[in-house]
């Protein structure tokens, strides 16, 4: 059943256990023909899309948690995604919702070892079938970052009306030298995210997590009302 586009965006989530139910080529490429009617300035379109599943998937997966759990020269970040120095609310909010899912798993406060699987499970796609990863022309500037985020909203929230689920990852950035290896991603493209896509595990705790988010209040303000 399809959802409408208000409850797709109510519904969307970050999902971290897929099952193994196969997403179909065309369904992919149906969600990203939908998610390019995203806005850009003067209509370039400057996102690029490379899509990864079954044999070479696995081969991808196999290579970056070997690289998780041994970086060696592997590990290299494209960019920095969050700032150097946290401040608040930021601080308080990243932390509530790492120490609300290791809560959900049994993780407890100091077990780095049980951290460190439980990050590998981005470089599985937490088990997704289908792996999505995003990059731009690295010539292009701020504004082409703002214009791949709306697109890549668009691909969750009409992933999430055909009924599936995603997780964006920027973790698939610090090792974007494997990744380019394995989906002949050019140099000339930085990599700005991957995106985990598929079914989402009703079993699985870690999908009981429930985000916060501020209210509108918070961070709005209303001028001539």
């Amino acid at each position: 059943m399809l959802l409408s586009a208000v409850d797709a965006v109510r519904t969307r989530r970050s999902v971290r256990a897929f099952t193994a139910q196969p997403v179909p080529r065309d369904t992919v490429e149906y969600i990203l023909e939908l998610a390019s009617r995203a806005p850009s300035g003067t209509n370039i379109q400057p996102w690029r899309v490379y899509a990864v599943a079954g044999a070479a998937r696995d081969a991808l997966s196999a290579e970056l948690v070997a690289a998780h759990f041994d970086p060696g020269t592997e590990a290299q970040e494209e960019y920095d995604y969050y700032p150097t120095q946290w401040f608040e609310p930021y601080l308080a909010r990243r932390r509530k919702v790492g120490w609300d899912l290791y809560g959900l798993l049994g993780i407890a406060k100091g077990d780095t070892v049980a951290m460190a699987r439980q990050h590998a499970r981005n470089y599985e796609f937490f088990g997704a079938p289908v792996g999505l990863f995003f990059t731009l022309d690295r010539r292009m500037e701020v504004g082409s970052w703002l214009d791949l985020g709306m697109f890549m909203e668009n691909v969750m929230v009409v992933a999430r009306g055909l009924g599936l689920d995603t997780c964006p990852q920027a973790a698939f950035t610090k090792f974007h030298r494997i990744v380019r290896r394995h989906l002949g991603i050019p140099d000339t493209e930085i990599l700005v995210s991957g995106m985990a896509l598929g079914h989402a595990d009703p079993d699985a705790p870690e999908n009981r997590l429930e985000t916060e988010r501020a209210p509108v209040g918070e961070f709005s303000r209303f001028v001539g009302f």
